[in-house]
């Protein structure tokens, strides 16, 4: 259950969130640094 939330987070995640990976991430705004983090927190909980 928890594995398949996280994943359906995921696909959400990449359809309506802003893509980062091409930009200098230390010149990110403190709310971009979140959404990378947040980011980064589902795609980690999807994956285990």
């Amino acid at each position: 259950m928890k594995k398949s939330l996280f994943r359906l987070l995921a696909k959400l995640n990449k359809a309506l969130l802003p893509k980062y990976h091409y930009r200098d991430l230390t010149k990110l705004k403190k709310w971009e640094k979140a959404i990378i983090g947040y980011k980064y927190w589902v795609t980690t909980n999807s994956l285990d």
